[in-house]
């Protein structure tokens, strides 16, 4: 192994604004304000703005933030939600932790939800859906929201690896506000779109703290309510009454200061990681046993949380890379629906298992250096004899 090229490396991100960043640490640290305080608020202000919506409530992981917008939708015992086949385990986890039981629907090409599978499915007790926007891409948001429509059903986004990626609206499309169907046409906001948006800060994400993190955005003012309470053990922080039996989950306010100062930076961030997947697009989209993330819909805006390709060589590729000295994701070799202990109906999911034994995420960053791009791009090259 010649060289080390990590797949994110957040130490050095620090020192990339560690000025702001001890700032911060300061302010809070001086004060003694860690516990739902003013940099708690300021983030949750900031970030609604960002996605497009009234509100925003900090929570403690990206978990937290699926688990209570299915408690703030009343989903639970009998309900059925539906859900990707290929996603992190924590989004059917959420389902079944409210009572409810996941139906997993499988993929398509662009690792979300196959929109074209998903009516037949559908039951007289299924309530919601949970279309994942996965590596940065969204789901087809406007056919969800149709689907959606026509059989009553609640949209809990699951957006944690996609803050900042959009997609067209259009005439058709109505979003989920106050109870009420709202015209709406524009390009949009991953998390704007549902009854609640999902976030997870985990420090690898798009929009990483230092430690776990997480917040629902959402235009219901009762969801927010909800959610600001049930956070906190149920409790309404002001009046000091209790409205049912919550839960511990809310984004201390260190975080919080930490995630405002990086939201700032995060367009620029976004334009970075855009630059870094064009040079590998150009430099590696020749080669025909790789399928790269670049997807032919004009609607649609990627961010590349990950640059998730696929490889026709699986395993081989990516412990090629890793034995080259460069770090590769291979999520999710195993689906987490064939994990026994999960107890999860398996209905054959043919696309989940084909790019369960061909993904492979290159690193990407906006801490990598244009040098370790190019060494990324020639281990590729060599692994498959090309210079």
């Amino acid at each position: 192994m010649t060289r080390k090229v990590k797949f994110v490396e957040p130490a050095k991100l620090y020192l990339m604004i560690k000025e702001e960043l001890d700032a911060a640490y300061f302010e809070v640290m001086s004060k003694g304000e860690l516990i739902d305080r003013g940099q708690l608020r300021a983030f949750e202000e900031n970030l609604a703005a960002f996605v497009g919506t009234k509100y925003a409530v900090g929570l403690n992981s990206g978990y937290d933030a699926l688990h209570m917008s299915l408690r703030a939708a009343g989903i639970g015992n009998g309900d059925e939600v539906i859900v990707p086949a290929h996603t992190f385990v924590a989004t059917a986890s959420a389902v079944v932790n409210v009572g409810a039981k996941p139906v997993l629907v499988d993929v398509g090409k662009d690792f979300n939800i196959d929109c074209d599978k998903i009516e037949k499915v559908i039951t007289s007790r299924t309530k919601a859906i949970i279309p994942v926007h996965l590596s940065g891409y969204m789901a087809d948001m406007v056919r969800v929201m149709e689907i959606a429509e026509k059989h009553g059903l609640v949209v809990v986004e699951d957006a944690c690896q996609s803050l900042g990626a959009s997609m067209d609206d259009n005439d058709s499309v109505k979003c989920q506000v106050l109870g009420v169907k709202e015209e709406k046409t524009a390009r949009r906001m991953a998390g704007s779109w549902g009854l609640t948006g999902c976030w997870s800060f985990y420090p690898f994400k798009i929009l990483g703290g230092y430690g776990d993190g997480g917040a629902i955005t959402t235009n219901d003012p009762d969801v927010a309510l909800f959610a600001t309470r049930m956070r906190y053990n149920g409790e309404d922080r002001h009046s000091g009454e209790y409205y049912g039996h919550g839960f511990t989950c809310l984004l201390d306010n260190m975080q919080a200061a930490f995630l405002d100062i990086k939201l700032r930076y995060l367009p620029q961030w976004i334009e970075r990681r855009k630059a870094i997947a064009a040079k590998y697009r150009v430099a590696l989209g020749y080669l025909p046993d790789l399928l790269l993330p670049h997807y032919d819909d004009s609607r649609r805006d990627h961010v590349y949380q990950n640059y998730t390709l696929r490889s026709k060589q699986g395993n081989d590729f990516s412990e090629f890379m890793k034995a080259s000295g460069v770090e590769v994701l291979t999520q999710f070799r195993k689906p987490y629906y064939r994990h026994e202990a999960l107890k999860l109906e398996d209905r054959g999911f043919p696309e989940t298992e084909a790019l369960s034994r061909e993904v492979c995420s290159l690193p990407m960053n906006v801490e990598i250096a244009d040098e370790e791009v190019d060494y990324v791009i020639d281990v590729v090259r060599s692994f498959y004899g090309e210079r």
